[in-house]
């Protein structure tokens, strides 16, 4: 029996090394798609959770300022304590966000409690009263303004009101009904001032599609019967800050809203990657609801730059 020989094998030689530069480029190559689909989901998480602010979200934050506000309004009625002037008894200006008075519109079946100030923070509770004008119900010209669209929209159906509509207006110095004399947009002149010993509500809102502000739109009632004693003004005419303005965007809190950019980005990053590297379904489980809630606390900050009559 003959043995089969077999041919030695020849040695394998070893595969040659990349050079160092290969090795450390390919990682920018292949993190630049993560970082681009990245920033792309970050952009669609914001302009979803404003959407999502406004609409869903900013009608609950108001309803449960209004709540809130109820609460604290009638109590301070049965105390007696209700603001009646700009100033507290202690001498101090009233504090921005202070429910002030009920306003009652039955055409529109409007109830709502309002604060004190006219920023995009105070008008998210509510409509506000002008700071720099007498409180309703007292003898001159008093303004409260509120929103057309989001945060409840109290005042979106302004551009219904007719002359001779009927407005109620409850406050620390008793019941007043004021009937609407006209409506005015920009550029359309004012009526002349009332008379000494009489008095003028005019509510503010914006004017134009939803959420797409145009105009400014005033509405004009006057005071029905005899006014309330009048206290000195403290707070001079048109001296109230830029922010507190027909339209005007509030200040952001922009130590906040950078944080949470920079986690809203890094949550976004992360997701791309665990994506293709981790699995479709952990990914869903892990980053939806993380990604979600940075992008409404974003979204939330964002908001407050948008005019306070938005």
């Amino acid at each position: 029996m003959t043995a089969t020989l077999t041919p030695p094998t020849a040695p394998t030689a070893a595969a040659p090394k990349r050079p160092p530069t290969a090795v450390r480029a390919k990682p920018l190559r292949a993190r630049a798609p993560y970082l681009l689909r990245g920033a792309l989901l970050a952009l669609s998480v914001l302009l979803l959770g404003i959407a999502a602010q406004l609409v869903l979200l900013s009608p609950l934050q108001h309803r449960a300022a209004q709540a809130t506000g109820f609460d604290d309004l009638r109590a301070a009625l049965a105390l007696g304590t209700a603001p009646v002037q700009q100033e507290t008894a202690d001498g101090k200006l009233i504090a921005p966000g202070t429910p002030l008075l009920v306003l009652d519109i039955p055409r529109l079946k409007v109830h709502q409690v309002v604060f004190e100030g006219t920023s995009s923070d105070v008008l998210a509770q509510g409509p506000g009263h002008r700071r720099d004008t007498l409180l309703p119900g007292q003898s001159g010209v008093s303004v409260i303004m509120g929103r057309a669209a989001a945060y409840g929209g109290p005042f979106g159906g302004l551009d219904r009101l007719r002359p001779g509509d009927t407005l109620k207006v409850t406050t620390g110095q008793g019941v007043f009904r004021y009937t609407v004399r006209d409506s005015r947009r920009a550029g359309q002149p004012a009526p002349p001032l009332p008379a000494v010993g009489q008095g003028r509500l005019v509510l503010v809102t914006a004017s134009g599609p939803a959420f797409l502000p145009e105009h400014v739109l005033r509405v004009d009632a006057d005071l029905a019967g005899k006014p309330a004693d009048t206290p000195p003004a403290f707070i001079a005419a048109d001296s109230i800050p830029a922010e507190e303005q027909p339209m005007a965007g509030g200040a952001p809190h922009w130590f906040a809203l950078v944080l949470w950019l920079q986690a809203l980005a890094l949550a976004s990053v992360a997701a791309v990657w665990c994506w293709f590297r981790w699995g479709h379904h952990q990914t869903w489980i892990v980053f939806t609801p993380l990604v979600g809630v940075v992008g409404l606390q974003v979204a939330e900050q964002v908001t407050r730059l948008l005019p306070n009559l938005l």
